[in-house]
Formats: structure tokens, C-alpha cells, sequence
């Protein structure tokens, strides 16, 4: 259904690039369209959610979703835009300017009417290293279907180094090998989102998964360290959210538990390693810092799936009756930044004691939850690392099959036509987190009597 829905209506070249879901509705195949899509996510989703905890063994769950995903690498692209940005800032890369400095309408792109508007004029996000490789496939091929189809390639290579990683990092958690790849490989996000939809995020994760799983292998082997710590570096080349987990690593680095002199023995090689890489990768590439630029472009993009974005409109809401206009974005959104800086810093430190990875996994949730703007294929970063560490799953599950339903499959985004509900919900939820969370706190902090 998701397949078909995707040749009818997906985020096709010529499609319409302000389109909304009563238009797609009165459009050719309308309802086919949104039918196909909505009863395809709900049938991945209730399949995936029923069975995470009733995986007969890896081999099933491999096999299983290989099946899932193998519709979805002949389809054009479902839920997103992304492969076209990627291979215009190829373009703009091959041909000697730097996405980082100039918006692709510089060139200009030869496919530039199949991108979305808002991302013409602004500089890359993306990391280094998919800078060249963008700019190494749009001049292997010389066109866009023979670009998209070089992006999903890669994404596939993605998702297979995952799958051929993530069970390391399971076995060192005591999570079941089977349930980890099921959760993290079948998910609904996958077939639609990375493969289908060509994300780089495949790319990124893979590459950090098996970063982490070279330094859990070879604790306190210096060389060995030093190549995770590379391969973290490339993720980060990818995009540059890997280097949250660069931290984490070097703890697990450690062999015989915790102590300073450790960490800077064996916890150097994965850092040095992974810093020197990005940057190793940067100069040779010809580019500078530019992707720091890019990335806040990401705040013109204004969606309560992102909790920050939410509490901000539901402020500007609520003072509408007394005839205040209030811009709070900025505001909550830094303040969302320095909470999270303080949260990863919590984290890192809890971490020394504890579980490296689970504590990767919960900076790489914090990360997406505070980030002023949420996508459904940012959930794949922390959801592969959950999968592999964490022993409840409903909750993360849960945001999963929430994710897969954000946006229609030509792209266009729910949460743009739903910003008056989705708001104040989102805000409500926060509330009630932040609430749960403080109690929590509390009751962990409180002495047990003794008789």
C-alpha cells in the first residue's frame, strides 16, 4: 500500500510544492493517495508494535524486515524532498562552490524546481563528508533519477551496517539480539523514511553503530580505540549529531570500570580520534565550519512536534485574548539549549557508574526531544541505540508509530495544518512529563526508614 501510494502521490519531481492535505485530497488519486498511505502506516505499525516482544530469533527479524524494506527500493521518494537538496548541493559541491557558503539557487541546480522553496537560499546542514559524497554522486551520474538512486544505495548500506553492528552493542546490554534488530531494522521509519525517502541519517547511524561497537570490543586496546573513534568521526562527517554519543564512548572505552587515569588513556584515542577525523575531513574536503550555519536554517521550520517549538506557540496563543502578539520561539527554544547542555553533562557524569550506551541512548533521545525542530527520521538516532539498551520498550514504541504518521507521502507535514491542537497538547505533555520526572526525582532522593 505504501509502495502504490508512493508511485501515485509520493514526493514526486513535477509534484506540487506547497500542497496540503485538502488539495491532495481534491487532486488526482486523492483518496487513493491518503488511504493507501494511512492504512500502509497503520498496517507497519500495529504489525511492528505487536510483535516486538515475540521475536522467534535474530535470523527471523532480519529476514523479515529485509522483506519489509524491499517495496521500498524501487519507489520514488515517499515523505520527504530530502534526495532532491542532496543532490543539488552535489551539484553545487562538483562544480567548485561551497554548499556551505552559497544556497543552490547559486548555481543554479539543474533540478532546482524539484526542491522545496524554503531550502533554496540556505546553506547545507550536512556534515563534510556527505558534502563530498553528494558531490561525488551527482558527478558519478550526471542526473537526478541516477543520484536518487546512488542515495539509496547508500542508505541501504546504511541500515545493512546497522544490522551487522547492533547486535555487539545488544549482547554487551543483555537486550535479546532478535528484539533489538527488530525494533530498531522494522520499524515503520525505515522502508519509508531511509530507504524510500533517502535520508543521510542511515548513513550517520550506521557509521556510529559501529564506531561504538569497535570500542565495547576492544576496550582499553589503544589502536583499536583509535579506528572507533575514526569511524564516530565519519558518522559525525555525516551529520554532526554523532559527536553526542563521542563522550559516552569514551567511558565504555575504559575496561576495568571507571577512574581518570583511564579515561584519558583510553578514552583520548576514541576523542582524538573522532575530532581529528572531522576536522581531517573538513580541510581535505576544501570546506570550512559552514554546516554550523546551516543548522540553525533549521529554526525557520516552526512545528509543535517539537517540544520547545510548542511551548513557545501555545505562549503566543494564550496571550492572543489580551491582545498581545508574543514571538516566544527564541526564548523557549534557548532555553531548551541550555537544559540540554546541562542534561548531557548530567548524563555524562551518571554515565561513569553505569551503562556507557544507555546513557548514549538517553542523550540521543534528549537531543531530538529539545531540538527546535523534529522530524520523523530523527527518532531513528536514538531509537537504533534504545533498541540495543534498554529493557522497557513501550514508551519508546510509542514514539516510533507516533513519528510515522507526521507527515503524508508527498512530504507535506501534518503538524503545519494542525499547529492550534497539536500546540497546546504537546505543551500539556511536557507539563505532565516535566511533573512525573521532578516526582520521580524526589522519591529517589527520599531516605528509606530503618526499623
Amino acid at each position: 500500500m505504501l509502495a502504490v501510494a508512493a508511485f501515485l502521490g509520493g514526493a514526486l519531481p513535477d509534484g506540487d510544492l506547497r500542497p496540503d492535505p485538502v488539495k491532495i485530497w481534491l487532486g488526482p488519486n486523492g483518496p487513493w493517495i491518503i488511504g493507501l498511505w494511512l492504512f500502509g502506516t497503520i498496517a507497519m505499525s500495529v504489525a511492528w508494535w505487536v510483535l516486538r516482544d515475540r521475536v522467534p530469533s535474530a535470523r527471523w527479524a532480519l529476514t523479515t524486515a529485509a522483506l519489509w524494506i524491499l517495496p521500498f527500493l524501487v519507489t520514488p521518494p515517499l515523505g520527504s524532498r530530502d534526495a532532491y537538496a542532496y543532490a543539488c548541493q552535489g551539484a553545487s559541491y562538483a562544480n567548485g562552490i561551497s554548499p556551505y557558503e552559497y544556497g543552490v539557487s547559486t548555481l543554479p541546480c539543474p533540478w532546482l524546481d524539484t526542491m522545496s522553496y524554503i531550502w533554496r537560499d540556505t546553506p547545507a546542514p550536512y556534515g563534510p563528508l556527505f558534502v563530498v559524497i553528494s558531490g561525488a554522486v551527482v558527478a558519478a551520474t550526471g542526473s537526478l533519477f541516477g543520484s536518487i538512486a546512488l542515495f539509496r544505495v547508500l542508505a541501504v548500506a546504511g541500515v545493512v551496517l546497522t544490522a551487522a553492528c547492533l547486535p555487539v552493542l545488544a549482547r554487551r546490554c543483555g537486550v535479546p539480539v532478535g528484539r533489538a534488530l527488530w525494533l530498531a531494522l522494522a520499524s515503520p521509519l525505515v522502508g519509508v523514511h531511509l530507504i524510500s525517502g533517502v535520508h543521510n541519517d542511515a548513513m550517520m547511524v550506521g557509521l556510529m553503530v559501529a564506531g561504538l561497537a569497535i570500542v565495547v570490543t576492544w576496550p582499553g586496546r589503544t589502536w583499536h580505540l583509535l579506528a572507533g573513534g575514526v569511524v564516530l568521526g565519519l558518522a559525525a562527517g555525516i551529520k554532526v549529531t554523532a559527536l553526542v554519543v563521542v563522550p559516552f564512548a569514551a567511558l565504555a572505552a575504559i575496561p576495568n570500570g571507571f577512574s581518570l587515569r583511564g579515561l584519558l588513556r583510553d578514552g583520548t584515542p576514541v576523542v582524538g580520534g573522532a575530532v581529528a577525523t572531522l576536522f581531517g575531513v573538513t580541510l581535505a574536503a576544501g570546506l570550512d565550519l559552514g554546516w554550523i550555519t546551516g543548522l540553525s536554517h533549521g529554526n525557520e521550520v516552526i512545528a509543535w512536534t517539537s517540544p520547545p517549538t510548542a511551548v513557545g506557540q501555545t505562549i503566543g496563543y494564550l496571550a492572543l485574548p489580551f491582545g498581545l502578539h508574543i514571538d516566544a520561539l527564541p526564548v523557549t527554544r534557548g532555553i531548551a539549549m541550555v537544559v540540554l547542555a546541562a542534561l548531557l553533562v548530567w548524563l555524562w557524569f551518571r554515565a561513569r557508574y553505569r551503562e556507557p550506551l544507555w546513557h548514549a541512548a538517553l542523550a540521543l533521545t534528549a537531543a531530538v526531544a529539545l531540538a527546535p525542530l523534529f522530524h520523523p527520521w530523527y527518532w531513528f538516532w536514538p531509537l537504533v541505540l534504545l533498541a540495543a539498551t534498554a529493557h522497557k520498550t513501550w514508551w519508546f514504541s510509542a514514539v516510533t508509530v507516533y513519528s510515522a504518521f507526521h507527515v503524508l507521502a508527498d512530504g507535506t507535514g501534518l503538524p503545519r495544518h494542525t499547529k492550534t491542537i497539536g500546540a497546546p497538547l504537546m505543551t500539556l505533555f511536557v507539563i505532565v512529563v516535566a511533573v512525573r520526572l521532578v516526582r520521580s526525582a524526589r522519591a529517589t532522593r527520599r531516605p528509606v526508614p530503618v526499623d
